[in-house]
């Protein structure tokens, strides 16, 4: 997602024994506890709760389970009740990709005009489709929203941010993948009077609009505070927190990035907020509780220009531009740094990172704050030109495991790769 993956922000799992036993998709498969339903995970916090997968990687290289073309973009993959979506662009269309998760087999595809090149640069999709029970929910880098029916790929109905919400596209296009809360859809179109809208997941009908904030590149996340159920939107100028019921602004951390990038999704843990951005201005830690938000501490030592942390057990892991760090969530003190990975991304699971650079290597680490202390290290992909007679891109799709296996992206391939 997002600089400019920074326009990109994007991410899911199976039930395998359905699969091998060749059941019909047209039933309702039950969602595993171990699915990757949307943008970093179930709780969107880029943390898996899954187990006993394995970490004893070959040395050359993990087994590749299948391998699919799904056009150019940067957002990476959802996971739920054995299907795999992910969205791409060839010729000027955009196409939402559904495949059985344990095969690569496909199961359906939606495909929409779209410009193929941006005019800025870093072409392709941005956001990660969001699956929740028999829907899907897409967006466009041209403002685009789809609800999607998640058995056939059939439209149940459909949004455009620029015609229905006057809202202007980023620089860089639309990038935010969008989020369930309850009966609600949340998206951030950033039109006047519409910087965020709720909607009836259902039917797609206004349920609240609020803000006249422009749209930045990250996507929403939902959290509780003082018994309140909110959602926190990190916009073009600053981060607002909401009432999910109705919209209302609870507060507001303004926030000033170059190009108006913030790309990073913002975490919540209790009543404080970390953000981040990259182009210089670093990362902070409010204290939610205090009106208006205190700033609890600031630095330049994790700037997420392309993706966001992960919090594991009081310490953030992440990126500061090119460089992988460990900071202590409550000083912002710096633990150790990586340089290998570039600008990569990550997720957790059992007490490790799993750590995608931006050429397409994968590596695999310990989530401690004593040292970077390195598992496995192979190649995952070969990132390659996203278009004929283009450069070879980075790669910033996050890395996604789920039920046994790691998806990765680059801008043009997805692989499947084995871990049970």
């Amino acid at each position: 997602m997002k600089s400019t993956r920074n326009c990109f922000c994007f991410l899911l799992p199976a039930a395998p024994a359905l699969m091998a036993v060749g059941l019909s998709f047209s039933f309702v498969l039950a969602a595993s506890a171990l699915d990757w339903p949307q943008w970093r995970g179930p709780q969107r916090n880029g943390i898996s709760t899954e187990t006993g997968w394995s970490a004893a990687w070959p040395k050359e290289g993990l087994k590749t389970v299948w391998k699919a073309e799904v056009g150019a973009g940067y957002g990476t993959v959802s996971v739920s009740q054995g299907r795999l979506c992910v969205m791409g662009n060839t010729a000027d269309q955009d196409t939402v990709y559904c495949l059985e998760a344990t095969t690569g087999k496909e199961v359906w595809k939606f495909t929409y005009p779209s410009a193929a090149k941006d005019p800025n640069g870093y072409h392709g999709v941005r956001s990660t489709p969001t699956a929740d029970g028999n829907r899907v929910y897409t967006t466009g880098r041209q403002g685009q929203l789809f609800c999607l029916d998640a058995a056939t790929g059939k439209v149940k109905w459909s949004k455009d941010f620029i015609r229905d919400y006057g809202a202007k596209a980023p620089r860089w296009g639309f990038a935010l993948s969008p989020l369930v809360e309850g009966d609600m859809l949340i998206v951030e179109p950033g039109g006047p009077g519409a910087a965020v809208v709720a909607l009836n997941k259902e039917t797609g009908q206004v349920v609240w609009k609020a803000g006249d904030d422009p749209a930045s590149y990250s996507s929403p996340i939902a959290f509780d505070l003082k018994g309140e159920r909110c959602v926190a939107v990190f916009s073009a100028p600053a981060a607002v927190g909401r009432k999910v019921k109705d919209g209302t602004e609870l507060w507001r951390c303004p926030w000033k990035t170059s190009y108006d990038i913030n790309a990073a999704t913002p975490i919540v843990e209790g009543s404080k907020l970390f953000l981040s951005s990259g182009y210089g201005v670093g990362g902070a830690v409010y204290e939610l509780s205090a009106s208006p938000p205190k700033e609890l501490w600031k630095n330049k030592d994790i700037r997420n220009h392309a993706n966001s942390c992960v919090l594991w057990k009081g310490y953030l892991y992440g990126f500061d531009e090119n460089m992988l760090r460990c900071l202590d969530f409550a000083t912002g003190e710096v633990k150790w740094e990586e340089k290998k990975y570039g600008k990569g991304s990550l997720m957790a699971a059992d007490g490790k990172l799993i750590l995608y650079s931006e050429r397409g290597q994968l590596g695999l680490a310990e989530a401690v704050p004593e040292g970077y202390k390195e598992l496995a290290f192979v190649q995952a992909l070969e990132v390659r030109p996203s278009y004929p007679g283009g450069a070879a891109k980075q790669t910033w799709a996050a890395p996604v495991l789920a039920n046994g296996r790691i998806y990765c992206r680059s801008q043009d391939d997805l692989v499947c790769l084995e871990v049970r």
